[in-house]
């Protein structure tokens, strides 16, 4: 049986991972990448959890967006 410390750590570890994943995800979506682009690139961030999404921003896919 997991003891309440256990639990709280693991939804700590688990939010972390999904804010991370989230920050890569809405870095994507500022860039000009096509849907099979934009697909990749976000399976990567979820393949590896940990350093996936700092390698996502630090390759900086595709071109910026132009914003107006």
């Amino acid at each position: 049986m997991m003891t309440d410390l256990t639990l709280i750590f693991r939804f700590w570890i688990f939010a972390c991972l999904f804010g991370m994943v989230m920050v890569a995800v809405l870095y994507l979506r500022q860039r000009k990448l096509s849907t099979l682009s934009f697909v990749l690139w976000g399976a990567l961030a979820l393949i590896l959890p940990v350093i996936g999404p700092f390698l996502v921003i630090a390759s900086r896919p595709g071109k910026p967006r132009k914003t107006n």
